[in-house]
């Protein structure tokens, strides 16, 4: 029994001390295959139809095998470095803290700053949506602290719904037209969302669904723009 212990205690240990190999030459000929380097989260081994290459990711970019932000990396914080160190040092190149990111522009601003090579671009968020950073991405401006989702859907949610308003049978989430054939409101806890009807589909202002633009006359044109 002392002999069994033993044995699954080194094993364990031989687990909990893995770390992948040093490369010097491709495990495969042909192909072309990733690496993770030992000991850095930064770089990775490439082996292109046999050929070896040791890679370093750009400022702000990681290596986890599921890249495809630039050159097989991904930005650093959805990397999992797990044991390998990673370095990040900022940039230094204003709003681009790292040459490689999506950034803020601001509380409750309806686009972000994605940054490629130091090089800011603005990238609007879908209509109704303001930018995150939580999530490095957009969201409803009702969850986001410091926004008011009144001024970014250009809606504000009635304090009582009559029961005889076409919007009531909707309730606890009344919806409402939002002026664009291809969205609409809906009021969650008295706060506006913008919604999209998605599916070549436009709102009906009479039944407050997403229909065929056959059926709602007025958006019938609305996707031969």
């Amino acid at each position: 029994m002392q002999s069994l212990a033993l044995i699954l205690a080194v094993l364990a240990l031989g687990r909990c001390q893995y770390q992948e190999p040093e490369l010097s030459s491709c495990p495969e000929q042909y192909g072309l295959q990733l690496y993770p380097h030992p000991a850095s989260c930064n770089q990775f081994y490439k082996c292109a139809n046999g050929t070896l290459s040791l890679e370093t990711c750009e400022n702000g970019l990681l290596f986890d095998g599921t890249g495809a932000v630039h050159n097989h990396c991904n930005y650093h914080w959805s990397v999992k470095c797990g044991d390998r160190k990673a370095e990040l040092t900022p940039s230094g190149r204003g709003i681009c803290e790292y040459d490689f990111g999506l950034f803020s522009a601001g509380p409750c601003e309806t686009y972000f700053v994605k940054c490629a090579y130091g090089e800011p671009i603005d990238e609007p968020c879908t209509p109704g949506l303001a930018y995150d950073e939580n999530i490095h991405g957009c969201n409803w401006p009702d969850l986001l602290e410091y926004c008011d989702p009144e001024k970014v859907v250009g809606f504000s949610c009635p304090a009582y719904v009559d029961s005889k308003d076409p919007a009531a049978k909707f309730l606890p989430y009344p919806r409402y037209p939002s002026g664009d054939c291809g969205r609409y409101v809906v009021c969650v806890d008295g706060k506006p969302r913008l919604v999209g009807c998605g599916d070549y589909t436009v709102f009906s202002d009479e039944s407050l669904t997403c229909e065929d633009p056959e059926y709602v006359p007025k958006c019938s044109k609305y996707f031969k723009k």
